[in-house]
């Protein structure tokens, strides 16, 4: 198997693992969310700092640490994370799924849009017909649910943010993310231990299932970053992009299929525009990936014909 089919596969299952953690929330929702959220950042650190061992990869720790700046976007990116995180624990676990993958969907057009105000990017035609598209289906998603999809827009917003300050940072998935977990480590162990001290923890006291499936938390939250950063390394982002929709789409089936989320007319509508919206997106973001690599070739060969000293049929050869 070619690397880059290998990459592919990786990304795939990256994906496919966090759209399936859509489905195991519900089994530990005798916590409530913030206690959830808790408990995957404790033992998400914990499996963490395993992963480290094993690799004994510890070197670039130090710097991190010794840098404020580093530090300071880290610390950020640890909130908001957070905030995602927890947005979509509620939102599985209060019955409005169909929000967490809402969420998902608009998040590549939050993401662009905050690329133009913060790096000042420039869009191509057909991305601003998809963010303007991404608007009035929130718009209508509003009308539908009778209020704005908070939920949804709370998830998109943090998670695209997340994306912006992890820019400034020069670390990968798993070290950014043994930094996160580790700044949040404090306030999560802290409420966890006052939880089980007051008696309204569910670590110990539902079940030895429902305190395997807390702990195993860790392993939900490190593997598919693992997989992910695999595949990042080995494809181009363009088809991480591409395969970034399963996300969305898988969870928008389990609202419907799994949890029988009711979907009016109204709300088909909306999600009907979003998927416009993202047909746009992806088609204009392949197109793009397409003439890049064709440039790229189209540089790669003239580079070659000036060291060999010959010229494209047609075309006089340099004159000695």
């Amino acid at each position: 198997m070619s690397d880059a089919n290998r990459g592919v596969l990786l990304g795939a299952g990256a994906y496919l693992m966090w759209a399936f953690s859509t489905l195991y929330w519900p089994f530990v929702a005798a916590a409530a969310p913030l206690e959830i959220l808790a408990q995957r950042m404790v033992w998400s650190l914990a499996t963490i700092l395993v992963i480290l061992a094993v690799r004994r990869h510890w070197r670039w720790l130090i710097g991190v640490l010794r840098s404020p700046r580093q530090m300071l976007m880290l610390a950020g990116a640890a909130a908001l994370i957070s905030v995602n995180w927890g947005l979509f624990i509620v939102a599985v676990n209060s019955g409005q799924a169909t929000q967490a993958a809402l969420g998902y969907f608009i998040n590549p057009l939050v993401s662009v849009t905050l690329g133009v105000l913060v790096f000042a990017e420039r869009l191509r035609p057909a991305q601003w017909v998809a963010v303007g598209l991404g608007g009035v289906a929130v718009a209508v998603l509003g009308f539908a649910y009778g209020a704005p999809p908070w939920l949804a827009l709370g998830m998109a917003f943090s998670f695209a943010t997340y994306g912006v300050l992890k820019k400034f940072t020069r670390l990968d998935g798993l070290e950014s993310l043994a930094i996160e977990t580790l700044l949040m480590f404090v306030p999560a162990a802290a409420y966890v231990v006052y939880l089980q001290a007051t008696g309204a923890g569910t670590l110990f006291s539902v079940s030895g299932t429902h305190t395997a499936l807390l702990v195993a938390t860790g392993l939900i939250t490190t593997v598919p970053l693992l997989c992910f950063g695999a595949a990042a390394r080995r494809v181009p982002l363009s088809m991480l992009g591409l395969l970034q929709f399963m996300v969305p789409v898988l969870q928008f089936l389990f609202a419907w299929l799994i949890f029988e989320e009711p979907l009016s007319a109204s709300r088909w509508f909306g999600f009907a525009i979003v998927w416009v919206a993202l047909v746009v997106f992806a088609t204009d973001m392949l197109r793009t990936a397409r003439l890049n690599r064709a440039a790229s070739r189209d540089a790669a060969r003239t580079a070659a014909r000036e060291d060999t000293g010959t010229a494209p049929s047609g075309s006089p050869a340099p004159s000695a």
